[in-house]
């Protein structure tokens, strides 16, 4: 029998589902490897049967350059290995050693030539701040202030140039503080101290960092603390191959560089889909009864309480949460709703499955209910019986490991990379209420006996406006997260949607949506641009909340008004499919368009201007930026 957790076997495994042709299963074995040993060897493996399934398996192809001052070359394959798992391809340029600042200030250098879709700047504080490290002892508050003006006039040139020639994602390293300070335990007793300098330095950066979009800090200080200065750092290798770190540390740093990639590429989960025993509480409610389970301040009830603050966290950064327990619903509702020492009551869920059905059933039913791909389900439960059960048969579903230890469950949330976000929008802090109207929305449209009636009953009205600056972060993340209803699946970072809209011909606008049950917020994008006498449509997704509304009819007829008014005599734009945007598929033959050419799977299509108009129902009032009813 094959041992699930044998890396030897499971290779054996990999290269013969890969001679049988099984992508899909190989796929899945490969994240069985990566889980059991994450170390060079398995990475090297990763990659290498990964690559021979480029044409297979549609992976998505992501562009990182790292600029660095320490030899990173052993890294790159178990970064490139852990971005498999998650189907991206990681094409990556490695900057020349200590040749960071000459290859951000010049525009012709190989970085740009490059074009990345996220550059890192992996910096340390000896690298660029040598005197603040080791000659600290021989400073005034003088040269320490001159000191730090100098870096941060560096950081601030670096960010200016590159923001100039880029519109990447650019990630910084922030600045390592010394295992002992020059000073030793003296350093914490005076007004200079050299520890607080170099946060005053980090804290520099990162103003300077939010003052530019696609501008991110990695908080490398942070990640050396949580893994041990004295394990992480290895001073001999630094001596003898110019690489600082520890050769057991290096998958750290490079899960870290996953926590950016991940949501940059939008392979992030919008749902948490929790069990409740042994789980968000200790014990079985069933059996324990509600002053029976383990949950409060102290051991071991904190442990669960400190998960359940995690997943408010979570609640509290647009992550949507969800339950699915084989439980007694009036037992669990009971514990969720009047414990006194629950942090989460069901008004923090936007769904639940409290019954005796099957997991994955449970699963398939959260995601037709909040209307959402099955792969935006992130899944968390004690049991590993329920995780391999739900791997195996929903695979999509993305199934977090919790420890045995349930002390360690909150630090495995924090931790998994696809529950991570680097904005946050006003739709990200109302997404719960949101999903609860639509709740209310679905349930009225049962007494309906037709859809139009269920429309003009809905009093929907939309505006399209064109990008503002209180719009560019959402936008950008709705091009990011955006698979069901989406024509070409472009993803696009802030900065360069804020480029686009700046060119000739290009023109980015966004409909937000309201009914008479509350505001739906921004819910759709197109990006055009007029190419002779035709607007080519570049972009044109809908959020998944409100597929099924005819929104996309009222945003097209505006795309079609406006390019007549411009004088275009056509609209035409390609549908690129993927494995989720089958609901987009018919979009452009149902609204007449004719299909002009095939690539491949890709078709273009084209609807002249001159004929019949395009309209918006009328069971929707639509109005432009410029107050202008149609």
């Amino acid at each position: 029998m094959m041992l699930a957790n044998d890396p030897s076997q499971l290779r054996t495994e990999i290269d013969a589902r890969v001679a049988a042709g099984e992508t899909e299963k190989v796929l899945l074995s490969i994240q069985e490897l990566w889980r059991v040993e994450r170390g060079p060897a398995s990475a090297a493996f990763v990659v290498s049967r990964c690559e021979g399934l480029r044409a297979q398996a549609r992976f998505l192809v992501f562009r990182i350059a790292i600029l660095r001052a320490m030899t990173i070359e052993p890294i790159v394959p178990l970064l490139r290995a852990a971005a498999f798992t998650y189907g991206i391809d990681l094409q990556v340029h490695v900057g020349d050693f200590n040749a960071y600042a000459p290859e951000i200030l010049d525009q012709q250098s190989s970085l740009y030539r490059f074009h990345p879709d996220v550059v890192i700047l992996a910096v340390r504080t000896p690298d660029v701040a040598p005197d603040l490290w080791q000659e600290y002892g021989e400073m005034t508050p003088e040269t320490v202030e001159d000191a730090l003006q100098r870096v941060c006039a560096s950081f601030q040139q670096w960010i200016a140039a590159f923001r100039r020639h880029s519109s990447a994602a650019l990630v910084i390293h922030s600045m390592e503080r010394p295992s002992l300070p020059n000073f030793g335990v003296l350093d914490g007793q005076r007004s200079t101290s050299q520890v607080a300098a170099i946060a005053q330095l980090n804290a520099e950066i990162g103003r300077l960092a939010r003052e530019q979009m696609g501008v991110f800090i990695l908080d490398y200080e942070g990640l050396v603390a949580r893994q041990g200065r004295d394990r992480w750092n290895d001073p001999r290798k630094w001596l003898i191959a110019r690489m600082p770190i520890a050769a057991d540390q290096l998958i750290h740093l490079a899960e870290e560089w996953m926590r950016f990639v991940l949501p940059l590429t939008g392979r992030t989960a919008k749902v948490l889909v929790v069990d409740l025993d042994n789980t968000l509480w200790g014990g079985v409610i069933g059996e324990d009864g509600m002053a029976g389970i383990k949950l409060g301040s102290d051991y071991p009830g904190a442990a669960y309480q400190s998960l359940q603050r995690a997943l408010l966290d979570l609640y509290r950064k647009g992550i949507l949460l969800a339950v699915c327990s084989k439980n007694n619903p009036e037992d669990a509702m009971e514990a969720m709703g009047q414990h006194p020492e629950m942090v989460l009551r069901p008004e923090h869920f936007a769904c639940l499955r409290i019954n005796w059905n099957d997991k994955e059933q449970g699963l398939r039913e959260i995601a037709s209910e909040l209307n959402l791909g099955i792969d935006s389900l992130a899944f968390l439960d004690d049991n590993p019986f329920e995780r391999e059960r739900v791997r195996s048969s929903v695979p999509e579903v993305m199934v977090i490991d919790l420890p045995e230890d349930p002390m360690l469950y909150a630090a495995a949330v924090r931790n998994h990379p696809a529950l991570e976000r680097l904005t946050l929008s006003s739709e990200d802090e109302q997404r719960t209420a949101l999903y609860q109207k639509q709740r209310q929305r679905v349930a009225a449209e049962q007494s309906f006996q037709s859809k139009e009636d269920f429309y003009r009953f809905l009093q929907q009205r939309a505006e399209i406006a064109p990008l503002a600056a209180a719009s560019l972060g959402r936008i950008a993340q709705l091009t990011q997260k955006t698979s069901q209803f989406n024509m070409t699946t472009h993803r696009y970072s802030d900065q360069e949607i804020a480029d686009l809209a700046v060119q000739p011909g290009w023109r980015v606008v966004s409909i937000r949506m309201r009914d008479r049950f509350g505001d739906h917020g921004l819910v759709g994008v197109a990006i055009t641009h007029d190419q002779g006498n035709t607007c080519e449509i570049e972009s044109f997704l809908l959020s998944c909340r409100v597929i099924g509304r005819q929104v996309e009819t009222a945003l097209l007829s505006h795309l079609a008004r406006s390019a007549a008014q411009r004088g275009m005599d056509s609209l035409s734009g390609w549908y690129l499919p993927t494995r989720k945007n089958a609901p987009a598929g018919d979009f452009y033959p149902r609204h007449g368009f004719q299909r002009e050419e095939q690539v491949g799977e890709n078709s273009r299509w084209r609807s002249p201007l001159g004929g019949a108009p395009l309209t918006c129902p009328d069971w929707i009032e639509l109005t432009v930026a410029n107050g202008e009813n149609k």
